[in-house]
């Protein structure tokens, strides 16, 4: 299942996707390389779904071209692109056994001899002594792990994952997510995973691309885009953002203290949140401006209402033309 690396296997050049009543695509352009994990990554309605269709064959772009492995593929059906899509829904066969879904594709591309194969993918999602089971019978982990394994056995030129995680309880998702990148190191084929979360997207992802309105505002590896975000939308949409005057400054950077010489601004506690690992403390700032700063459990010893001086460095501000 290995594919060789730094090739581009998905590029779309120019891409316009228009309905009767809107733009859902608005001229996007995406280069993806052979055997990395990307996200499309936008909030419901930015065309990221739609995007994950016209790349699988599901809908026809209104202009603009998509190359898969440097083929044309804008008028290439769905079934006969080498791409296999996990929805959000699984869209498991209920009358059939974990084997049999999984076996499915590959019956229907007329393969004959492929046992080994199904055998290895359940084996690689961790479903052995279950391949005799109904969908009925799985938890939602395990049916996801059989969508995965559906697809991936088909040894696909890339894998397109349409928030597959969503239906899942928060501390299943984060369990999967380490699971879903290990898969992609694993067989090396190129992953493009569709979320409206920031935290999977950082996550998991060697490189995110941003969507906003139809369009991508930014793509690069998670620490760049999350430290140097191109765009105010993409400062506050990747991530918690404090507005203070003309900079935006990271809930994690902020710090506070009952007394100090040197601080930005005096602020007045308004609720302190309990998270576990963190605590979110809510300030409203002497300029009227609302902050939160994010501590940990043993600095967070702060009472609504108290009085504290808030600072914060130079280098954490970003800066954005209105």
């Amino acid at each position: 299942m290995m594919i060789a690396q730094m090739q581009a296997i998905l590029e779309l050049r120019n891409v316009v996707k228009d309905f009767p009543s809107h733009r859902a695509v608005d001229d996007i352009s995406l280069t993806l390389e052979a055997g990395r994990f990307y996200s499309l990554l936008g909030a419901s309605g930015c065309g990221k779904t739609t995007t994950l269709r016209l790349i699988a064959g599901f809908e026809k772009p209104t202009s603009g071209e998509i190359l898969l492995n440097g083929t044309r593929v804008n008028d290439v059906p769905p079934y006969r692109r080498n791409v296999s899509t996990v929805f959000q829904s699984y869209a498991l066969f209920p009358h059939l056994t974990v084997e049999k879904n999984i076996a499915f594709g590959l019956e229907q591309r007329g393969e004959r001899s492929f046992s080994g194969k199904v055998e290895q993918a359940i084996e690689m999602v961790r479903l052995s002594g279950k391949s005799k089971r109904l969908p009925a019978e799985l938890s939602g982990g395990e049916k996801q792990r059989v969508a995965l394994a559906r697809s991936l056995v088909l040894e696909p030129s890339i894998l397109l994952l349409d928030e597959p995680l969503a239906a899942l309880d928060l501390k299943l998702r984060r369990e999967m997510r380490a699971e879903l990148k290990a898969m992609q190191q694993r067989t090396g084929i190129t992953f493009l995973f569709v979320t409206h979360d920031q935290e999977e997207a950082l996550a998991m992802s060697d490189e995110i691309a941003i969507m906003h309105r139809g369009k991508i505002e930014q793509t690069g590896p998670p620490r760049e885009v999350y430290r140097k975000p191109a765009t105010r939308f993409v400062a506050g949409f990747l991530g918690a953002m404090n507005w203070i005057g003309d900079a935006g400054v990271r809930p994690e950077a902020l710090r506070i203290a009952r007394n100090g010489s040197e601080y930005r601004s005096t602020a007045r506690v308004e609720q302190s949140l309990f998270l576990g690992n963190a605590v979110h403390v809510l300030l409203k700032l002497e300029s009227g401006e609302s902050a939160t700063a994010e501590l940990t459990g043993a600095e967070a010893d702060f009472r609504t209402g108290e009085l504290v001086h808030v600072n914060w460095s130079s280098a954490d501000e970003m800066r954005f033309p209105r």
